[in-house]
């Protein structure tokens, strides 16, 4: 018979084992997304967020103290947390665990506290909370939690059913609160997700057998590639990672004597504080230094060290034996001359940095994908590109890695996607030696326009304000193709039909992929409209995009029209009206 309380061994098993469910379903979760679009990733993020945690859980073998706990589920939700469930998730685990770190053990009372805890931080983080989301799913179980408890609730395995049974009928009213999702026949897909995490956890109290073993998701987080990071000349050969349990006082001038340590015996160093764990990156051709310098300050934990070279002229082998055998097939997808290497140099450009050899006032990190794109952000001057966006949410840690790299008092991130925007501002709150800016760009297009209208004559406050207020002109309409049959925004849609989505909705959609390209733009226009920027993507060819181009600049004489390769994938094209 399970007890009524639950201790540190227990919760550890009951949150590796939400993990793990959660992992299983994240290919469903993900097709609850609204938008039948390809790149729908809610259950990736989540399950990215929860098994970062999960990985600093394992390190504490099979019998851990709460407090040790409490710390790695948090700080390692907190660090790998990428796309708004993502960080929610986080958050909720935050606030969950600092309500019980210093018990020995939770019973019925405690469980309820640490609910509205979890529920109280996650709200703080998001600006406009909505109702029919994770956080509905998530409030009115700790409500339920709470009414529970007044109620003399003694039995836990009943109050973890009843939380369970209660989370679940929530989750299915999720349309009623939201119409968007009444109508495209889903419930919410971040609620779902928490309902996964609670499931798997209640299976572990009720003592289910269950395979706690983590897979890649959690052994090696997939994320985000980050500009610069494979350079063919390395600088510093081992990639070095680990973790400070802190014995003593790590304040604001020890933690800046550190990364003035760590800066001038290597590079690409990340040094993010959380409580009472340090969690360290840094290249250096002699990893002993680095951890004996961080031996000062603690215990060591979780210690990974790889040698870049080799792995990259491994890399640089398995590249060679790809280009000699697949390069025509590359320049006919490129519509390059077979024989020439201009596809393979496109790509191979977007791996360098453009970083400054010394300080200056203010840098910039734009989140990304293509080619293209990329070098549009880098020829406006941007320092650092985070490659992802649509189709991979970069992580918190990806932020932090980034804002790193870039060597200047004040930092602008555009995040170019409201996905990304969450894990940007978690971001701030864990960077002290800079100041940090977040723009809140939520399309590729708004970013652009946002460096343009950066003015290096004006403070950071003031520019922010300006390229704020720049970006609220941008529309932007992406195309791109359904992945399965829905109804939404009063539109019948079937999979594989073509579909132009603006800012606030689909405009368009069908089976003629210029048709719904050129109804997106009619939809998206008005008389103040004096440019149009079109991108191009990597499944487009360069006389398509053309003929798009002419009608557009025939109908809309009367506004400037701009076409460029934009390289991104999965989205046809991107189009700015301003």
């Amino acid at each position: 018979m399970a007890s009524n309380t639950i201790d540190a061994k227990m919760l550890a098993k009951m949150f590796l084992a939400g993990a793990k469910n959660l992992e299983s379903k994240k290919e469903w979760i993900n097709e609850l997304n609204v938008f039948p679009v390809p790149d729908g990733d809610t259950g990736t993020n989540m399950t990215l967020t929860i098994m970062s945690a999960a990985k600093e859980l394992i390190t504490l073998g099979d019998n851990p103290d709460m407090e040790s706990l409490c710390k790695a589920v948090s700080g390692g939700s907190l660090r790998g947390a990428r796309g708004n469930s993502g960080v929610i998730l986080s958050q909720l685990l935050r606030g969950f665990t600092r309500s019980i770190k210093t018990m020995d053990t939770i019973d019925i009372p405690a469980l309820a506290d640490a609910f509205e805890r979890a529920v109280e931080t996650a709200y703080k983080a998001v600006m406009k909370p909505k109702e029919g989301t994770i956080l509905t799913v998530a409030r009115s179980t700790a409500e339920k939690a709470r009414e529970l408890c007044g109620d003399g609730a003694e039995d836990m395995e009943i109050f973890l059913g009843t939380l369970l049974e209660h989370a679940r009928y929530v989750l299915s009213q999720t349309p009623e609160l939201l119409p968007v999702l009444k109508q495209a026949g889903v419930v919410d897909s971040g609620g779902q997700g928490l309902v996964e995490v609670l499931s798997g956890a209640y299976d572990a109290y009720l003592g289910k057998e269950i395979d706690y073993t983590l897979t890649g998701d959690a052994k090696e987080e997939s994320g985000p590639k980050q500009d610069g990071q494979a350079q063919a000349d390395i600088r510093f050969g081992y990639c070095t990672e680990f973790i400070i349990l802190l014995s003593r006082n790590f304040n604001i001038k020890a933690e800046l004597d550190f990364k003035a340590f760590l800066e001038s015996i290597g590079d690409s160093i990340v040094c993010v504080t959380d409580d009472d764990v340090v969690k360290v990156h840094v290249h250096t051709n002699d990893p002993g230094l680095a951890l004996q310098r961080a031996l000062k300050y603690g215990a060591l934990s979780s210690i990974k060290i790889d040698n870049m070279r080799l792995e990259h002229q491994e890399k640089l082998f398995k590249e060679s034996e790809k280009r000699q055998g697949g390069i025509a097939q590359a320049a006919a997808v490129e519509g390059v001359p077979a024989g020439t290497d201009a596809a393979l140099q496109g790509s191979a450009q977007t791996a360098e940095p453009n970083l400054p050899a010394e300080k200056k006032d203010v840098g910039f990190v734009a989140v990304s994908i293509g080619d293209g794109m990329n070098e549009i952000f880098r020829g406006l001057g941007v320092d650092y590109i985070i490659e992802g966006g649509q189709t991979m949410n970069p992580s918190t840690a990806d932020m932090l890695e980034a804002i790193e790299k870039v060597n200047a008092d004040t930092v602008f991130i555009l995040p170019n996607n409201s996905n990304v925007i969450l894990a940007a501002n978690q971001a701030v709150d864990l960077v002290k030696d800079k100041k940090i800016i977040v723009l809140p760009t939520r399309t590729v297009p708004q970013g652009i326009t946002a460096v343009i209208n950066y003015v290096a004559d004006l403070s950071p406050e003031e520019n922010a304000e300006v390229m704020t207020e720049e970006i609220g002109s941008v529309r932007t309409g992406e195309v791109t193709y359904a992945v399965r049959d829905t109804c939404i925004d009063d539109k019948t849609i079937t999979q594989g039909d073509y579909m132009g989505i603006g800012d606030k909705g689909i405009l368009t959609n069908g089976t003629d992929l210029e048709a719904v390209t050129l109804g997106m733009v009619d939809a998206m226009m008005d008389d103040e409209v004096e440019l149009i920027s079109i991108y191009y993507g990597m499944d487009v060819k360069e006389e398509d995009a053309e003929k798009v181009r002419a009608v557009i600049a025939e109908k809309y004489s009367a506004c400037d029209v701009e076409l460029q390769f934009g390289g991104q994938p999965i989205y046809y094209y991107v189009i700015s009206a301003e």
